[in-house]
């Protein structure tokens, strides 16, 4: 009698990367190889409007797509339209795209947000800001955020070689939209680079620097090279990490000459000096990951960078299901040589609610992902709460489920809670998307939502 099994809930299976064909979209059926390796010309031909978008995908999708679109970038949208060719390529990747597909994909669904995607009844939660993590509040000289006792975030400038639509910094990254007017830096780089290590020298208790924006393979290599040089002078400085989605939605950048070279010689004065020198980058979906990025990636490992992490997003319609994360850590850590290193919950920004998860479900996330993966490259689901800070998504102090508020507490002071003796003593709250709660949560906040408004 044959042995019964039930099977494993996912079952791995290696798939090695490729890079889609880009000809089988009508605007790019003449462009070369070379033409696609060129970080000038992914630049150029970065898809900015509803026009451009047309112009390479002609008639594959129905107009009723870029009417969907329009309506988005009139009235929801909290980030402009920049996306490279590199990246738009990664949308329905192993066919020429229609309709149904193109609206069904997953890279799609976070880069390209359309007006239907949105949650009609909630699309924002009451409580979402456009600061929602207080970065802004917390900064210490023009870009640069002092939120935990020993790391900082310097924000270089405030643009992207792509938009992502679920932007945690679109106060201040990217273009106006008619949704959100944004803030502007004002100093010039030069005044500002030298404030931010003015304050490192001044603060020896800070030893970790995220370099971020923005995203820093839109900083000119000279100013950024001498920037991770300046920090590289400061004795306290122990880690830096420099923040860039580009690795993934424009490798071509991080293989420039000029760029490799320089690398090069920021790692090795890191290493010389003791610091430890990483690269973290934010890929959601499996199928951003192509032998370019893998390239690029080793490259960087190559000419002495410690490590290459990934920060991703939990995001419903995108990775929100154990097999698409497993399926991304699995080719993150086995086929592109980066680590898995955190996915947060998407923050409590404006129009993001169709987004985000409940904290119950990323603890779900977190407990099916478990045993899998080597444990060196299990990710964490981490909430970054306001005014907390990351937590992992089992450390909840208090959850109700019914109305989707989890309260948590901190072991720091962020910098604008130096004089505050109750801080550590508090409950933080964190909230849920409305329309996961059942129906007498949802009706709690309608009510909430009438007695505010009267």
């Amino acid at each position: 009698m044959a042995e019964l099994s039930a099977g494993q809930p996912y079952e791995y299976q290696r798939r090695e990367l490729v890079e889609p064909d880009w000809t089988r979209f009508p605007g790019w059926r003449d462009v070369t190889a070379a033409q696609w390796q060129s970080a000038q010309w992914q630049r150029v031909n970065c898809v900015k409007n509803v026009k451009q978008l047309r112009t390479v995908l002609g008639d594959l999708v129905d107009e009723s797509f870029y009417a969907d679109l329009e309506a988005d970038q009139e009235r929801l949208a909290t980030m402009s339209m920049l996306i490279p060719p590199q990246m738009l390529n990664t949308m329905v990747p192993h066919q020429v795209p229609d309709t149904a597909s193109f609206y069904a994909d997953p890279v799609r669904r976070y880069m390209l947000p359309v007006a239907s995607d949105r949650q009609l009844d909630w699309p924002s939660h009451p409580n979402a800001s456009r600061d929602s993590l207080h970065e802004h509040d917390m900064w210490v000289a023009e870009g640069l955020t002092h939120r935990y006792p020993t790391k900082v975030l310097a924000e270089l400038l405030s643009t992207c070689p792509q938009y992502c639509g679920h932007c945690t910094r679109m106060d201040l990254v990217g273009n106006s939209t008619p949704a959100v007017a944004k803030l502007k830096l004002v100093q010039k780089p030069v005044d500002r680079y030298a404030a931010h290590l003015d304050y490192l020298k001044a603060h020896p208790g800070v030893r970790d620097v995220v370099v971020s924006g923005g995203d820093v393979a839109n900083v000119p290599w000279k100013q950024l090279e001498a920037y991770l040089m300046g920090l590289l002078a400061v004795p306290t400085v122990r880690d830096i990490r420099l923040a860039t989605k580009a690795l993934m939605g424009l490798p071509q950048h991080w293989l420039q000459d000029d760029v490799v070279e320089g690398m090069h010689r920021v790692a090795v004065t890191a290493q010389r000096r003791g610091v430890n020198l990483a690269v973290h980058t934010h890929v959601n979906h499996v199928n951003s990951l192509t032998p370019a990025v893998a390239k690029a990636t080793q490259t960087l490992l190559e000419v002495g960078v410690r490590d290459v992490r990934n920060q991703g997003v939990l995001m419903r319609g995108v990775n929100a299901t154990t097999p698409d994360l497993l399926d991304l850590c699995f080719a993150l850590q086995g086929e592109a040589g980066i680590l898995p290193y955190y996915f947060y919950m998407c923050d409590m920004i404006p129009n993001a609610e169709h987004w985000r998860v409940p904290v119950w479900h990323a603890q779900q996330l977190q407990h099916d992902m478990m045993g899998y993966l080597p444990g060196y490259a299990t990710p964490r689901i981490v909430c970054d709460v306001p005014f907390v800070g990351k937590r992992w998504v089992h450390m909840v102090a208090e959850y109700d489920r019914e109305h989707g508020i989890s309260y948590w507490t901190k072991n720091y002071r962020t910098s604008i809670e130096k004089d505050d003796s109750e801080a550590l003593s508090k409950l933080y709250a964190y909230y849920d998307p409305i329309d996961t709660l059942p129906e007498s949560g949802q009706e709690w906040w309608r009510k909430q939502q009438s007695v505010a408004t009267v």
